[in-house]
Protein backbone atom coordinates (compact mmCIF):
# COMPACT_ATOMS: atom_id res chain seq x y z
CA UNK A 1 0.00 0.00 0.00
CA UNK A 2 3.31 2.31 -0.15
CA UNK A 3 2.33 3.64 -3.05
CA UNK A 4 -1.82 4.47 -2.22
CA UNK A 5 -0.85 7.22 0.18
CA UNK A 6 0.51 9.86 -2.94
CA UNK A 7 -2.29 8.39 -5.49
CA UNK A 8 -4.81 9.41 -2.57
CA UNK A 9 -2.79 12.99 -1.88
CA UNK A 10 -3.11 13.29 -5.78
CA UNK A 11 -6.66 12.74 -6.68
CA UNK A 12 -7.35 15.19 -3.62
CA UNK A 13 -5.00 17.93 -4.81
CA UNK A 14 -6.90 17.45 -8.36
CA UNK A 15 -10.26 17.04 -6.85
CA UNK A 16 -9.93 20.37 -4.37
CA UNK A 17 -8.14 22.47 -7.88
CA UNK A 18 -11.52 21.94 -9.39
CA UNK A 19 -13.59 22.63 -6.12
CA UNK A 20 -11.22 26.18 -5.94
CA UNK A 21 -12.52 26.62 -10.00
CA UNK A 22 -15.75 26.00 -10.37
CA UNK A 23 -16.79 26.80 -6.47
CA UNK A 24 -15.04 28.97 -4.23
CA UNK A 25 -15.19 32.45 -5.52
CA UNK A 26 -19.15 31.82 -6.64
CA UNK A 27 -21.32 34.94 -5.67
CA UNK A 28 -24.79 35.08 -3.96
CA UNK A 29 -25.37 33.68 -0.48
CA UNK A 30 -26.70 29.85 -1.56
CA UNK A 31 -23.52 29.72 -3.86
CA UNK A 32 -21.75 30.25 -0.69
CA UNK A 33 -23.35 27.84 1.04
CA UNK A 34 -22.96 24.59 -1.41
CA UNK A 35 -19.57 25.66 -1.33
CA UNK A 36 -19.20 25.56 2.19
CA UNK A 37 -18.39 22.48 3.25
CA UNK A 38 -16.87 21.03 -0.23
CA UNK A 39 -14.24 23.87 0.58
CA UNK A 40 -13.79 22.33 4.09
CA UNK A 41 -11.60 19.78 2.94
CA UNK A 42 -11.82 15.74 2.90
CA UNK A 43 -10.55 12.90 1.87
CA UNK A 44 -12.11 12.50 -1.76
CA UNK A 45 -12.20 8.77 -1.88
CA UNK A 46 -15.07 8.65 -4.23
CA UNK A 47 -13.23 10.63 -6.74
CA UNK A 48 -10.37 8.27 -6.42
CA UNK A 49 -12.27 5.35 -7.39
CA UNK A 50 -13.83 6.90 -10.19
CA UNK A 51 -10.61 7.48 -11.61
CA UNK A 52 -8.73 4.25 -10.53
CA UNK A 53 -11.38 2.24 -11.95
CA UNK A 54 -11.18 4.46 -15.30
CA UNK A 55 -7.61 3.58 -15.62
CA UNK A 56 -7.78 -0.45 -14.39
CA UNK A 57 -10.06 -0.34 -17.42
CA UNK A 58 -8.13 2.13 -19.92
CA UNK A 59 -4.90 3.44 -19.02
CA UNK A 60 -5.17 7.24 -19.31
CA UNK A 61 -8.48 8.14 -19.54
CA UNK A 62 -9.22 9.44 -16.15
CA UNK A 63 -8.05 12.16 -17.74
CA UNK A 64 -11.08 12.88 -19.76
CA UNK A 65 -13.47 12.03 -17.03
CA UNK A 66 -12.16 14.21 -14.02
CA UNK A 67 -15.41 15.82 -14.04
CA UNK A 68 -17.41 12.36 -13.42
CA UNK A 69 -14.71 11.86 -10.41
CA UNK A 70 -15.94 16.13 -9.16
CA UNK A 71 -19.48 14.57 -9.46
CA UNK A 72 -19.02 12.09 -7.13
CA UNK A 73 -18.07 14.31 -4.42
CA UNK A 74 -20.47 16.58 -5.23
CA UNK A 75 -23.24 13.75 -4.76
CA UNK A 76 -21.46 12.59 -1.49
CA UNK A 77 -21.03 16.56 0.14
CA UNK A 78 -24.69 16.82 -0.61
CA UNK A 79 -25.40 13.80 1.38
CA UNK A 80 -23.60 15.24 4.35
CA UNK A 81 -25.55 18.65 4.17
CA UNK A 82 -28.96 16.95 4.53
CA UNK A 83 -27.62 14.49 7.01
CA UNK A 84 -26.69 17.14 8.97
CA UNK A 85 -29.71 18.69 9.28
CA UNK A 86 -32.16 15.69 10.11
CA UNK A 87 -29.35 15.01 13.09
CA UNK A 88 -29.09 18.44 13.78
CA UNK A 89 -24.91 18.40 14.44
CA UNK A 90 -23.73 21.60 14.34
CA UNK A 91 -20.45 20.72 13.44
CA UNK A 92 -18.53 19.19 10.29
CA UNK A 93 -14.71 18.32 8.67
CA UNK A 94 -13.88 20.93 12.06
CA UNK A 95 -16.08 23.95 10.25
CA UNK A 96 -20.11 24.71 10.85
CA UNK A 97 -22.41 22.69 9.17
CA UNK A 98 -24.13 24.57 6.56
CA UNK A 99 -27.76 24.71 8.44
CA UNK A 100 -26.23 25.88 11.13
CA UNK A 101 -24.28 28.74 9.87
CA UNK A 102 -26.86 30.02 7.48
CA UNK A 103 -30.39 28.48 8.48
CA UNK A 104 -32.35 24.99 7.36
CA UNK A 105 -33.50 26.23 4.17
CA UNK A 106 -30.58 27.02 2.75
CA UNK A 107 -28.99 24.09 4.05
CA UNK A 108 -31.54 21.64 2.00
CA UNK A 109 -31.10 24.40 -1.43
CA UNK A 110 -27.27 23.84 -1.08
CA UNK A 111 -27.19 20.42 -1.15
CA UNK A 112 -29.95 20.62 -3.68
CA UNK A 113 -27.71 22.74 -5.49
CA UNK A 114 -25.04 20.14 -5.33
CA UNK A 115 -27.22 17.13 -5.79
CA UNK A 116 -28.28 18.57 -9.61
CA UNK A 117 -24.34 19.96 -10.33
CA UNK A 118 -23.42 16.91 -10.13
CA UNK A 119 -25.65 15.28 -13.08
CA UNK A 120 -24.14 18.33 -14.53
CA UNK A 121 -20.72 17.60 -14.11
CA UNK A 122 -20.80 13.72 -15.61
CA UNK A 123 -22.25 15.23 -18.57
CA UNK A 124 -18.85 17.49 -19.47
CA UNK A 125 -16.56 13.98 -19.85
CA UNK A 126 -15.59 13.16 -22.70
CA UNK A 127 -16.86 9.79 -23.63
CA UNK A 128 -20.25 8.68 -26.16
CA UNK A 129 -23.49 9.72 -25.51
CA UNK A 130 -24.04 5.95 -24.34
CA UNK A 131 -21.86 6.18 -21.65
CA UNK A 132 -22.99 9.37 -19.86
CA UNK A 133 -26.60 8.39 -20.20
CA UNK A 134 -25.33 5.09 -17.93
CA UNK A 135 -23.31 6.68 -16.01
CA UNK A 136 -26.18 9.78 -15.13
CA UNK A 137 -27.99 6.62 -14.29
CA UNK A 138 -26.06 4.73 -11.82
CA UNK A 139 -25.89 8.29 -10.07
CA UNK A 140 -29.52 8.18 -10.00
CA UNK A 141 -30.10 4.90 -8.80
CA UNK A 142 -27.48 5.65 -6.45
CA UNK A 143 -29.37 8.61 -4.72
CA UNK A 144 -32.45 6.71 -4.74
CA UNK A 145 -30.77 4.07 -2.38
CA UNK A 146 -28.91 6.43 -0.54
CA UNK A 147 -32.20 8.27 0.65
CA UNK A 148 -33.66 4.70 1.36
CA UNK A 149 -30.66 3.86 3.74
CA UNK A 150 -31.17 7.76 5.49
CA UNK A 151 -34.82 6.54 6.09
CA UNK A 152 -34.21 3.09 7.64
CA UNK A 153 -30.73 3.99 9.60
CA UNK A 154 -33.79 6.46 11.35
CA UNK A 155 -36.50 4.14 11.81
CA UNK A 156 -33.59 1.86 13.68
CA UNK A 157 -33.12 4.87 16.11
CA UNK A 158 -36.44 3.71 17.73
CA UNK A 159 -35.88 -0.03 17.58
CA UNK A 160 -33.76 -2.32 19.82
CA UNK A 161 -34.10 -5.73 17.49
CA UNK A 162 -32.99 -4.56 14.27
CA UNK A 163 -31.33 -7.88 12.71
CA UNK A 164 -28.09 -8.15 11.07
CA UNK A 165 -29.40 -8.41 7.72
CA UNK A 166 -31.26 -5.41 8.40
CA UNK A 167 -28.23 -3.64 9.50
CA UNK A 168 -26.40 -4.61 6.58
CA UNK A 169 -29.12 -3.91 3.89
CA UNK A 170 -29.13 -0.49 5.43
CA UNK A 171 -25.35 0.19 5.02
CA UNK A 172 -25.43 -1.23 1.50
CA UNK A 173 -27.88 1.45 0.84
CA UNK A 174 -26.45 4.30 2.71
CA UNK A 175 -22.46 3.77 1.75
CA UNK A 176 -22.26 0.94 -0.43
CA UNK A 177 -24.07 1.71 -3.46
CA UNK A 178 -22.72 5.91 -4.03
CA UNK A 179 -18.73 3.41 -3.61
CA UNK A 180 -20.21 1.01 -6.27
CA UNK A 181 -21.67 3.70 -8.18
CA UNK A 182 -18.19 5.62 -8.45
CA UNK A 183 -16.47 2.17 -9.69
CA UNK A 184 -18.45 1.53 -12.12
CA UNK A 185 -19.05 5.17 -13.40
CA UNK A 186 -15.46 4.97 -13.91
CA UNK A 187 -15.54 1.66 -15.48
CA UNK A 188 -18.50 2.57 -17.54
CA UNK A 189 -16.94 5.89 -19.11
CA UNK A 190 -13.45 4.40 -19.98
CA UNK A 191 -14.94 1.99 -22.06
CA UNK A 192 -15.83 -1.06 -20.10
CA UNK A 193 -17.64 -3.91 -20.77
CA UNK A 194 -20.54 -5.42 -19.11
CA UNK A 195 -18.98 -8.11 -17.36
CA UNK A 196 -16.07 -5.34 -16.14
CA UNK A 197 -18.40 -3.03 -14.82
CA UNK A 198 -20.33 -5.83 -12.80
CA UNK A 199 -17.52 -6.79 -11.25
CA UNK A 200 -16.20 -2.79 -10.31
CA UNK A 201 -20.24 -2.28 -9.02
CA UNK A 202 -20.02 -5.05 -6.84
CA UNK A 203 -16.22 -4.69 -5.67
CA UNK A 204 -17.44 -0.57 -4.36
CA UNK A 205 -20.49 -2.23 -3.17
CA UNK A 206 -18.92 -4.36 -0.73
CA UNK A 207 -15.92 -2.10 -0.13
CA UNK A 208 -18.54 0.59 0.88
CA UNK A 209 -19.80 -1.68 3.59
CA UNK A 210 -16.75 -2.30 4.96
CA UNK A 211 -16.13 1.37 5.07
CA UNK A 212 -19.37 1.78 7.19
CA UNK A 213 -18.53 -1.17 9.20
CA UNK A 214 -14.90 0.05 9.87
CA UNK A 215 -16.55 3.57 10.91
CA UNK A 216 -18.87 2.12 13.85
CA UNK A 217 -15.41 0.58 14.97
CA UNK A 218 -14.00 3.90 14.61
CA UNK A 219 -16.68 5.40 16.36
CA UNK A 220 -16.16 3.22 19.42
CA UNK A 221 -12.27 2.41 19.29
CA UNK A 222 -10.13 5.67 18.62
CA UNK A 223 -9.77 8.75 20.84
CA UNK A 224 -11.70 11.53 19.63
CA UNK A 225 -8.22 13.59 19.49
CA UNK A 226 -7.12 11.45 16.50
CA UNK A 227 -10.83 10.37 14.73
CA UNK A 228 -11.85 14.15 15.30
CA UNK A 229 -15.08 12.20 16.14
CA UNK A 230 -17.07 11.77 19.80
CA UNK A 231 -15.90 8.50 20.55
CA UNK A 232 -18.31 5.95 22.23
CA UNK A 233 -21.07 7.98 20.85
CA UNK A 234 -22.79 5.39 19.00
CA UNK A 235 -22.58 3.61 22.40
CA UNK A 236 -24.23 6.38 24.25
CA UNK A 237 -27.04 7.04 21.74
CA UNK A 238 -27.78 2.95 21.51
CA UNK A 239 -27.36 3.29 18.08
CA UNK A 240 -28.05 -0.35 16.11
CA UNK A 241 -24.98 -0.88 14.73
CA UNK A 242 -22.93 -4.42 13.67
CA UNK A 243 -21.30 -3.77 17.04
CA UNK A 244 -24.24 -3.17 19.41
CA UNK A 245 -26.42 -5.96 17.30
CA UNK A 246 -23.79 -8.90 17.51
CA UNK A 247 -22.95 -7.72 21.32
CA UNK A 248 -27.00 -8.66 21.43
CA UNK A 249 -26.49 -12.42 19.79
CA UNK A 250 -23.63 -12.59 22.67
CA UNK A 251 -25.59 -11.40 25.40
CA UNK A 252 -23.71 -8.70 26.01
CA UNK A 253 -26.21 -5.65 27.53
CA UNK A 254 -24.82 -2.30 26.28
CA UNK A 255 -27.95 -0.31 27.88
CA UNK A 256 -26.24 0.21 30.57
CA UNK A 257 -23.84 2.77 28.94
CA UNK A 258 -26.96 4.93 27.28
CA UNK A 259 -25.31 7.96 29.06
CA UNK A 260 -22.67 10.27 29.28
CA UNK A 261 -19.31 8.26 29.56
CA UNK A 262 -16.24 8.63 31.02
CA UNK A 263 -12.84 7.27 28.94
CA UNK A 264 -12.45 5.08 31.83
CA UNK A 265 -16.81 4.06 30.84
CA UNK A 266 -15.07 3.09 27.59
CA UNK A 267 -12.43 0.95 27.85
CA UNK A 268 -14.47 -0.82 30.37
CA UNK A 269 -17.01 -1.40 27.31
CA UNK A 270 -14.25 -2.18 25.01
CA UNK A 271 -12.84 -4.71 27.19
CA UNK A 272 -16.64 -6.16 27.89
CA UNK A 273 -16.86 -6.46 24.00
CA UNK A 274 -13.27 -7.79 22.99
CA UNK A 275 -13.54 -10.50 25.83
CA UNK A 276 -16.98 -11.66 24.41
CA UNK A 277 -15.32 -11.92 20.71
CA UNK A 278 -17.90 -8.84 19.54
CA UNK A 279 -15.08 -7.09 17.94
CA UNK A 280 -12.97 -9.82 16.62
CA UNK A 281 -16.60 -10.85 14.64
CA UNK A 282 -17.10 -7.48 13.67
CA UNK A 283 -13.56 -6.94 12.15
CA UNK A 284 -13.94 -10.84 10.19
CA UNK A 285 -16.80 -9.51 8.31
CA UNK A 286 -15.71 -6.22 7.31
CA UNK A 287 -12.21 -8.09 6.10
CA UNK A 288 -14.34 -10.43 4.07
CA UNK A 289 -15.83 -8.15 2.39
CA UNK A 290 -12.63 -6.80 1.32
CA UNK A 291 -11.41 -10.54 0.15
CA UNK A 292 -14.20 -10.84 -1.76
CA UNK A 293 -14.00 -7.45 -3.48
CA UNK A 294 -10.13 -8.52 -4.36
CA UNK A 295 -11.07 -11.85 -6.45
CA UNK A 296 -13.95 -9.46 -7.98
CA UNK A 297 -11.43 -7.67 -9.73
CA UNK A 298 -9.65 -10.41 -10.99
CA UNK A 299 -12.36 -9.44 -14.27
CA UNK A 300 -9.88 -6.83 -14.82
CA UNK A 301 -7.00 -7.09 -16.89
CA UNK A 302 -3.97 -6.75 -14.25
CA UNK A 303 -2.44 -3.33 -13.60
CA UNK A 304 -0.75 -0.94 -11.13
CA UNK A 305 -4.45 0.99 -10.92
CA UNK A 306 -5.93 -2.65 -10.31
CA UNK A 307 -3.73 -2.87 -6.94
CA UNK A 308 -4.22 0.56 -6.20
CA UNK A 309 -8.08 -0.82 -5.91
CA UNK A 310 -7.58 -3.56 -4.04
CA UNK A 311 -5.63 -1.49 -1.28
CA UNK A 312 -8.23 0.64 -0.87
CA UNK A 313 -9.95 -1.66 -0.28
CA UNK A 314 -7.80 -2.58 2.70
CA UNK A 315 -7.01 0.81 3.49
CA UNK A 316 -11.18 1.06 4.40
CA UNK A 317 -10.75 -1.56 7.03
CA UNK A 318 -7.39 -0.47 8.53
CA UNK A 319 -7.59 3.01 8.79
CA UNK A 320 -8.43 4.66 12.65
CA UNK A 321 -9.95 7.64 11.28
Amino acid sequence: MSELSPYLKSVAQQIDGMIDQYFAHASGELNKASSHLLSAGGKRLRPAVVLLSADAIRHGSSKEILPAALALELTHTFTLIHDDIMDGDSLRRGVPTVHSKWDMPTGILAGDVLYARAFEFICQVKAGEGAKVSAVALLARACADICEGQHMDMSFEHRTDVAEEEYMEMVRKKTGVLYAAAAAIGGTLAGGNEHQVGALYKFGLNTGIAFQIQDDLIDLLTPAEESGKDQGSDLREGKQTLIMILARKKGVDLTKYRRDLSPSDIRSAIQELTDAGVIEAVKKKAFGLVSDSDRLLEALPASKERELLMDIGKFFVTRSF
